[in-house]
């Protein structure tokens, strides 16, 4: 059974000849119970006049700018199976979603929400709405002055393209938001024109504090090396986009270590334990494909690798940089070592091409040779994990019948969680430590 149902303007109140400012909906849509279907504005507040029942929309009979009033006739919907309470309440004025615009008084904030007399009572705006709008965790955006002027169409807009409307200035009348003004905004951040607050990402963040430091004591500028303010903006982009979990383990690295000075005498080449970290963290990839995959630009498919290069975080006079050793999986732990001091050389020298920075599916930050027993190292996207390296040192291990001195050595593994859930974290964390406890089994 089909009807016909006439949607009328609900009790305003105290106004009429209220203007239309937004038609949501054209002739032919089908649209859900409770959907908006125009916006209307009047001096003090914006309205929202949403269906009564799903159906399609079979005639409008306003346009943007006419003026209306309580009682008028504005959209025909013809609802499929109109059960029979749903009949008797369309015939009653629809409710209103209302929202205070910005210049609106205290006072008619708070009589807003109340019955109007003879009329239904006034919905709130994040009643009527399907999803909440952000919750800004800044008390002074609380304030009515600084409430973002938009209708709760713009306000949907904008919260599926992550645009914080605080950082925009309405262009229509009186300063309201319009769906321009949206869009000239995301360009003008893709085109680099206009840097948004919190990287784009839709935090809704308060700006940091400016403090004049030279009032408490004397003072000295030291500009940042270029190096940082290049690394820095990518390693708070990764920080704030992607969801760091870490996962702690110890691996005892007593005959590794036995293992590796002896060779080192014997070769004459001085090998390091990151050569062997490498050579495990190979074997690690191999045993957990996901960690040796990447995130697609749709963020719906996995990029998985046949290839394992493996990046290796550099300390420089100028900062940090991680060089790629490539095919790690193809090449002995001397054949590593010598590439890894030679990139390494490179790096210092400041004489790493940006190719010889490419390309890595997995990161090792080792930090064992300055200190620490943990440390979250920050992943380096397009990765979804990285190895950090704390100091190994001589602890106590219980045997089964006594406690015997180990070398111990502090494993750190952040990985992306949208990629690799915690069991699989813990899982190749501990791969990775028995690799290096029983390294004879690696191909070395």
């Amino acid at each position: 059974m089909t009807k016909q149902i006439e949607i009328k303007v609900p009790d305003l109140g105290d106004f009429s000849d209220i203007p239309v400012i937004e038609i949501l909906v054209t002739v032919g849509d089908r649209v859900e119970a409770e959907q908006s279907l125009l916006t209307l504005e009047s001096d003090k507040a914006m309205m929202e006049v949403p269906a009564p029942v799903a159906g399609v929309i079979r005639e409008l009979r306003v346009a943007v700018a006419d003026k209306v009033s309580e009682g008028q006739v504005v959209v025909l919907i013809e609802a499929e199976e109109v059960a029979e309470s749903v009949q008797t309440e369309a015939h009653a004025p629809p409710q209103a979603a209302v929202a205070q615009a910005p210049a609106a008084t205290e006072s008619q904030q708070a009589s807003a929400p109340q019955r109007a007399p003879g009329g239904p009572a006034a919905r709130p705006l994040s009643a009527g709405s399907r999803q909440s709008p952000p919750v800004s965790m800044d008390a002074s955006a609380t304030l009515p002055a600084n409430i973002p002027y938009a209708s709760p169409a713009i306000r949907r807009f904008a919260r599926e393209l992550g645009v914080d409307l605080l950082q925009i200035t309405g262009s229509n009348r009186g300063g309201r938001i319009g769906r321009d003004d949206v869009v000239a905004f995301v360009k003008s951040i893709m085109t680099g024109a206009v840097r948004a607050d919190s990287g784009g990402l839709g935090f809704d963040l308060p700006p940091p504090p400016k403090v004049n430091f030279s009032r408490f004591g004397e003072i000295e500028l030291q500009p940042i090396r270029k190096i940082q303010k290049v690394s820095g903006a990518y390693l708070h982009r990764n920080w704030v986009s992607i969801p760091h979990v870490t996962q702690n383990d110890l691996a005892d690295i007593t005959e590794m270590e036995a293992y590796r000075k002896a060779r080192s005498e014997e070769k004459g080449i001085k090998l390091t334990p990151l050569v062997f970290l490498i050579k495990a963290s190979v074997a690690a990839l191999k045993a957990f494909p996901a960690f040796n995959a990447s995130l697609d630009a749709t963020r719906e498919n996995l990029v998985l690798k046949k290839y394992f290069h493996v990046g290796i975080a550099v300390d420089t006079p100028d900062g940090l940089v991680v060089p790629v050793l490539r095919d790690c999986d193809q090449k002995d732990i001397f054949q590593l070592a010598g590439e890894l001091s030679e990139l390494s050389q490179k790096a210092r020298d400041g004489k790493l091409k940006p190719v010889e920075m490419q390309g890595g599916c997995f990161s090792i930050s080792s930090l064992g040779g300055i200190g620490g027993t943990s440390f979250t190292p920050i992943i380096n996207a397009t990765e979804v994990a990285i190895l950090g390296v704390s100091r190994s040192s001589l602890q106590p291990q219980w045997d089964g019948k006594a406690f015997q001195p180990r070398m111990m050595l502090p494993l750190c593994l952040s990985y992306d969680h949208r990629v690799i859930d915690g069991a699989n974290g813990a899982r190749f964390t501990r791969f990775l430590a028995s690799c290096l406890e029983d390294f004879r089994k690696m191909d070395l």
